[in-house]
């Protein structure tokens, strides 16, 4: 009987992290995703995943920052499945404003979700990694880390540091069989995105050689594809999901 895998999501409850979640539930994995948020509707995402096929679902509130909440999540994944096959980091928060207006709160909160957060995750995830000599770890990066934007330094500097740090990694794990990528994301239909003006989206889908946004589904097909075996000789890249804008 084949081993039931996990996927540990964090910042899975909404965006491209649920359907990534959502993603790797129709396979059958076990599902566990953290949240920060005390509006969020556990039981409805439960019931979702488990419709949508997941094994099992485990759903803790805890916040990437902070170490010792996640030490207990992984050790409470661990402790429930023996085992996380595949992480995603997924969890970031924008701050978006110009240079010369953007003050050191806007600058360190982003930092410290998007690339602190992203590096206390991992470095508890991998040592449980380590002991089973196998795993993939994809990190949500974005093609602002790659070209830049305006209005964006500080985001921009998150997401180009999980590069760096993605690729750093992608070399510390291969001797132990595990893979490290990152995701960059174009412009994507999100939360984030609804609420720009028509005209706004229409100038950027102008600009795309496809002439338009991508989804958080297709992002999601490229995140399962990286966890899977099928991509077991793919480790230390950056795959931009752009719609041709970085070409």
């Amino acid at each position: 009987m084949e081993e039931t895998k996990t996927i540990l999501v964090t910042g899975g409850t909404r965006g491209i992290g649920k359907q990534v979640a959502l993603k790797y539930a129709q396979s059958g994995y076990n599902v566990a995703i953290n949240y920060v948020s005390e509006n969020t509707d556990t039981k409805s995402l439960e019931k979702e995943l488990k419709e949508a096929g997941a094994k099992d679902v485990l759903l803790i509130k805890a916040n990437v920052t902070n170490s010792e909440e996640i030490s207990k999540l992984i050790e409470e994944i661990i402790t429930k499945y023996g085992a996380i096959d595949v992480l995603v980091n997924n969890a970031g928060i924008t701050k978006d404003n110009l240079l010369m207006r953007m003050n050191e709160e806007e600058f360190d909160k982003v930092i410290e979700v998007n690339l602190k957060g992203t590096y206390i995750v991992t470095k508890a995830v991998t040592k449980y990694m380590m002991k089973k000599r196998k795993g993939s770890i994809i990190n949500l990066s974005s093609v602002v880390g790659v070209a830049g934007n305006a209005g964006q330094c500080n985001y921009s500097a998150s997401k180009a540091g999980i590069i760096g740090f993605t690729k750093s990694l992608a070399k510390e794990l291969a001797s132990r069989n595990i893979r490290a990528n990152a995701v960059a994301p174009g412009f994507i239909e999100t939360d984030m995105t609804s609420v720009l003006p028509e005209n706004i989206k229409e100038n950027i889908s102008s600009q795309i050689p496809l002439k338009r946004m991508g989804t958080a589904k297709e992002v999601a097909e490229l995140v399962y594809f990286l966890g899977e075996d099928t991509s077991s000789y793919i480790t230390g890249q950056v795959i931009n999901i752009d719609g041709g804008m970085l070409m």
